[in-house]
């Protein structure tokens, strides 16, 4: 279900963008970058992990972006992790501090971090995917006392392309979190696992029932995770995906987003395997 604008940002229109102030810009690799954004005093954004924004640079365009930061470290503020990839996004990397930019939303549903409760949890992001999984980890670590295990499976293509580095080194220093990290093609320096995302997957014992997955990257990596996961004995119920592909409007108007009779700007982008197993075109 769509959240509506007006209900957080306070708006009487979701066509229409709140002006956002930059806070600050922090480069990640060499083709990401993490904006700290700042609405208008008296303004909230209200998000969920897994929920997105409508970001947009006046007289530019406008393009759906994932949220990074969890709710739970808003402080007035969240966080969007933007890959320079296209006229916007280039345009998004040559800003800095104190300019504007336009945001609409959150849109889309969260993952159901209420039905993640009580349980183990193994999430595999890949690539760019640790962007919004990070909102949906840092939210879980944030009420650690919550949940049973917790497992992250994390792939990249090179070292070169790991996104927060930083984070990463806290998690693997945690004795209540098991990280593996890959990649794709090592450099000298590297001395970790070499392969894909699915390499890890042996490396982790679950108790499957009462286990939650959740997988978001490149939509070519959800099917071999599928056949580990499944492989596991996870539940189809258990196993969530974010389907963020081809989304435009963020409110169910252009039909860019469409997967047969879905719009995951509206029903998603989390979705169950057992919601989609039987939609074509969804995996």
């Amino acid at each position: 279900m769509t959240v509506l604008l007006n209900e957080t940002l306070k708006q009487t229109s979701i066509y229409l963008p709140v002006p956002a102030r930059i806070a600050d810009v922090r480069e990640m690799t060499a083709y990401e970058k993490l904006f700290t954004v700042e609405l208008p005093e008296g303004y909230s954004l209200n998000h969920r992990p897994g929920q997105f924004v409508e970001v947009s640079v006046f007289g530019v365009g406008e393009a759906p972006i994932s949220i990074s930061s969890s709710p739970s470290r808003s402080n007035g503020t969240f966080e969007l992790c933007i890959r320079r990839a296209g006229d916007l996004t280039g345009v998004l990397h040559r800003m800095k501090a104190g300019d504007t930019i336009g945001i609409r939303g959150p849109f889309g549903r969260g993952f159901p971090i209420e039905r993640f409760r009580g349980k183990d949890l193994l999430f595999a992001p890949g690539g760019l995917g640790l962007a919004p999984l990070r909102s949906l980890i840092n939210q879980v670590l944030d009420e650690r006392g919550k949940y049973g295990r917790i497992m992250i499976l994390y792939g990249a293509r090179t070292p070169s392309d790991l996104l927060f580095t930083d984070e990463l080194a806290e998690w693997e220093a945690r004795d209540d979190v098991e990280l593996h990290v890959t990649v794709d093609r090592p450099d000298e320096n590297w001395t970790g696992n070499v392969g894909v995302i699915t390499t890890l997957f042996p490396r982790v014992q679950v108790y499957a029932r009462n286990t939650i997955a959740v997988v978001v990257g490149p939509p070519v990596m959800y099917r071999y995770v599928l056949i580990e996961l499944l492989g596991k004995g996870i539940p189809e119920g258990n196993i969530w995906f974010s389907f963020e592909r081809r989304m435009k409007c963020g409110v169910g108007k252009c039909g860019h987003c469409q997967i047969n009779h879905l719009y995951t700007c509206q029903s998603g982008p989390s979705f169950s395997y057992a919601e989609i197993k039987n939609v074509e075109e969804a995996l």
